[in-house]
């Protein structure tokens, strides 16, 4: 007779159906593109009006931590992210203390996003209330996550399509806009005006700016719904970080060019005085529907990498596994996330704008830190990878990586901090609980990751 405690054989599996386009572009949207245009008058007032510089200074920054997620993603590649590749190097127990910190990125990225949905749609048509446009996104993103990968893999064609569509019309409006003015200082975007000089103002734009970079690293949590993962993983991890950055800088350095200076009549909005000076009330119309696609796809991808995370924890039986575990029979989804995210997301009805955002980070960062410590742990000390080759791509470069992310912990602010250490004190508590004092092991399925 069958042992009924044991794991049983015949699990659902995720279904391998993406590639490399279609994980780039999950990245993509979970960045979304015209996220250069939410910090685009504060930086730029930063900077000095040199946000082109500042965003080449991130990318390349941003680019060190991406390179080893795609490391130890050719190691482990498995669902899970940060949390499946510290539980590999460090433990059951840093594992999940990494995972649950990771989430306050992927929880709260999503109530975000149904936030600006919910208030841009009411500035369009303000007969509707907020909180109908912020329920009617939670209720479709949970929908399309729920019928699975490929539901939103084809979402996210659309989506980035539509904000493809909006990039091209905007560099066509602010061409013509630029044709029409006489001399343009194609090397304003790079000096800035003189109002912020030196490098200083460039490195605190740069903090800011890594913001817009969350998302490469969720590419890595598809890595069992990938085919050949250990290949395509790490090439659409580089890609996705380059192409963002790449955008970023373009679309930057145009803005500049269309509306010169660091004055803006609102910092928070300096994207509406771009849009009208380039395009008038057609392009302003058209980016307010570009950017809530945008924050629509960006809440879809989010919402599905912390599903995942959620699912292999479950799995690893560090979450109940009744209940995050397991996988749809019919959708191969991971529905006991994807309902507990969405039920967290009603948090956005009540929550405002600022306070979610000021948390999202914290998770972010640490996890950064981690990967890049795993990297360096795993092929330098482990696989004693130490030949010249190896000591600048599995020490120097992952512990540049390292450093850029400690120093990135300087500008959070003072409730991020306290929030953020409070839910890591919170997941130390539950996992003494399930060893018992950390007298047992830290649940995991070996299996299966």
């Amino acid at each position: 007779m069958p042992d009924s405690s044991a794991p049983a054989t015949n699990v659902v599996e995720f279904r391998r159906a993406l590639g490399t386009p279609s994980l780039v572009l999950l990245g993509l949207v979970y960045m979304v593109p015209l996220t250069v245009f939410t910090t685009y008058g504060i930086v730029t007032e930063i900077t000095g009006g040199r946000l082109p510089v500042a965003y080449a200074v991130t990318l390349a920054a941003m680019l060190l931590t991406a390179r080893s997620y795609g490391r130890m993603a050719r190691a482990y590649p498995v669902a899970g992210s940060a949390y499946a590749y510290s539980r590999r190097t460090f433990g059951g127990a840093v594992g999940f203390v990494t995972g649950w910190t990771l989430m306050l990125d992927y929880i709260f990225l999503p109530m975000i996003n149904y936030l600006v949905i919910g208030i841009y749609l009411h500035a369009a048509i303000p007969s509707v209330p907020v909180w109908v446009f912020t329920l009617s996104g939670i209720v479709l993103v949970t929908a399309l996550n729920l019928f699975g990968i490929v539901a939103i893999a084809r979402a996210n064609y659309v989506i980035v399509g539509v904000q493809a569509i909006f990039l091209v019309v905007f560099a066509v409006c602010a061409f013509t806009a630029l044709s029409g003015t006489g001399t343009v200082d194609l090397l304003g975007p790079l000096t800035g005006d003189g109002s912020e000089p030196g490098v200083l103002p460039l490195f605190a734009g740069a903090a800011i700016l890594c913001l817009s970079f969350l998302g490469f690293d969720a590419v890595s949590t598809f890595a069992e719904e990938a085919r050949e993962s250990e290949r395509v993983i790490p090439r659409a991890i580089m890609q996705t970080t380059l192409i963002a950055g790449v955008l970023f800088i373009g679309v930057s350095y145009l803005s500049y060019l269309v509306l010169p200076g660091t004055v803006f009549d609102d910092a928070d909005a300096a994207a509406f005085e771009v849009m009208n000076t380039a395009g008038g009330v057609f392009l302003a119309a058209f980016f307010t529907a570009a950017y809530v696609a945008g924050s629509l796809g960006s809440a879809l991808t989010s919402q599905a990498a912390v599903s995942r995370i959620l699912y292999a924890m479950g799995r690893d039986g560090v979450l109940p596994r009744s209940v995050f575990g397991r996988l749809s029979a019919r959708w191969k989804s991971p529905v006991g996330g994807i309902a507990v995210t969405s039920a967290v997301a009603l948090l956005a009805l009540v929550l405002e704008l600022e306070s979610v955002s000021s948390l999202i980070s914290f998770g972010a960062l640490t996890a950064f830190s981690l990967v890049n410590l795993a990297v360096i742990k795993h092929y330098f000390f482990e696989r004693r990878q130490r030949g010249a080759g190896g000591v600048l791509s599995n020490l120097v470069l992952p512990g540049a990586g390292l450093l850029v992310t400690v120093w990135l912990w300087t500008s959070l602010s003072s409730l991020a901090l306290i929030v953020g250490i409070s839910w890591c004190v919170l997941g130390v508590v539950w996992v003494a609980v399930i060893t018992r004092g950390f007298r047992r092991p830290t649940p995991s399925l070996e299996a299966m990751d």
